[in-house]
């Protein structure tokens, strides 16, 4: 059984896709770009858009009654690989030990032109 998870304390899904899917003991959100969703606006930095992509995870997580320490894998995109050393700076300040599992992978381009999207699967 899946259940969509809807907040608009994150962006709204553009397309047919789901902010993030309840199923269960998990929750899977969709790739967060880093727009703030009260501006519709993107930082202009690795380290900004790194924290917003992760706040619109957070925020994400507690409408489905989770936090950050319920995440246990990460995915994490950049559209330039030469950015990991600033964005895992931020991104370490997201999460303590035990560390979820994590893959970053540089990708050509990202939607609207954001240089980070980060998603993750969390458990109950």
């Amino acid at each position: 059984m899946k259940h969509p998870i809807v907040t608009p304390a994150a962006p709204g899904a553009i397309g047919p896709y789901s902010q993030a899917i309840d199923a269960g003991a998990f929750v899977y959100t969709s790739g967060q770009l880093p727009i703030d969703p009260a501006t519709n606006e993107m930082p202009d930095g690795i380290r900004e858009q790194t924290a917003q992509s992760l706040e619109n995870v957070k925020a994400i997580l507690t409408a489905a009654g989770l936090g950050m320490e319920n995440v246990v894998k990460t995915l994490v995109f950049l559209a330039d690989m030469a950015e990991f050393g600033p964005m895992n700076e931020v991104y370490s300040l997201y999460f303590t030990e035990p560390f979820p599992a994590r893959s970053a992978v540089a990708v050509k381009d990202l939607p609207k032109g954001a240089r980070v999207e980060i998603e993750v699967i969390a458990v109950r």
